[in-house]
């Protein structure tokens, strides 16, 4: 049936949008990304997790939260919480979803505050350039990969946080801007800054600081630089073989362990 001018029939627009391709983004992901819906999610979950570990074990919101350990998300080993006869077991012990667990609780509000900042300003630019579905891949790879640092070089101190995930962004914002021809040195005295204050400032965990950084670079090096033919394929692959070599150091030093 032939439209008249000025009119479009439904079926025929249905079928019009079915076959446009969907405009992607310089790094094929899908425009729906500078809407920020997965940065919004990563912080809705960040904060819901923090009050529920807060008040649902006893905890103060402001004063901390108390409930992580209960919510199994601390990375290290076994470990037995004070005045409690239970064991909670670590990664040791073969509890790997610590490793995913942990970057999503913070100790204190001051902690959970100032990485949701930075996960806001630099989530929604990097969710914008990468699409949601390669931008939540790298948040999830570069926080695991700050855990994976912190059990194999700091794995008697307990340690929590997205910062792992955060550092990783910085580093992958500045390989997203110079793969785009912009000028990415107004990151560099961020990215300095941050990795000083890593080392001089007590408590901060350094391995997963600098463990989220290098995934990050690593992730953010496949994504941004893949060949424009294949790019998802290699994307994807360059994802793939990061994850499955994070899992595989975890492994062989359990078992070296």
């Amino acid at each position: 049936m032939v439209a008249s001018v000025g009119h479009q029939c439904p079926e025929c627009v249905a079928e019009g949008r079915r076959s446009q391709r969907p405009a992607l983004t310089h790094f094929g992901g899908s425009q729906i990304g500078i809407q920020g819906y997965v940065t919004k999610i990563l912080i809705f979950l960040n904060v819901a997790v923090f009050v529920i570990g807060a008040v649902a074990f006893g905890g103060s919101v402001f004063g901390g939260a108390r409930g992580l350990i209960y919510l199994g998300g601390v990375v290290g080993p076994s470990f037995q919480v004070v005045g409690d006869p239970t064991i909670y077991t670590g990664i040791d012990d073969g509890a790997y979803y610590r490793l995913f667990s942990a970057m999503f609780l913070h100790v204190g509000i001051i902690h959970l505050a100032l990485n949701m900042y930075a996960l806001w300003v630099l989530g929604r630019s990097l969710e914008a350039a990468l699409g949601p579905i390669r931008f939540g891949a790298l948040y999830l790879l570069s926080g695991l990969g700050g855990n994976v640092a912190c059990y194999i070089f700091s794995p008697n101190v307990p340690s929590v946080g997205a910062s792992t995930s955060i550092y990783g962004l910085f580093a992958a914002y500045f390989l997203v801007l110079k793969r785009l021809g912009r000028d990415a040195t107004s990151v560099i005295p961020i990215i300095v800054i941050n990795i000083v204050l890593t080392f001089t400032i007590p408590g901060i965990s350094i391995a997963g600081h600098l463990g989220g950084l290098v995934t990050g670079a690593v992730a953010g090096l496949g994504l941004a630089y893949a060949p424009r033919q294949n790019r998802t394929l290699i994307q994807s692959m360059a994802l793939v073989v990061t994850f499955v070599a994070l899992i595989g150091i975890t492994i062989a030093v359990g078992a070296m362990g």
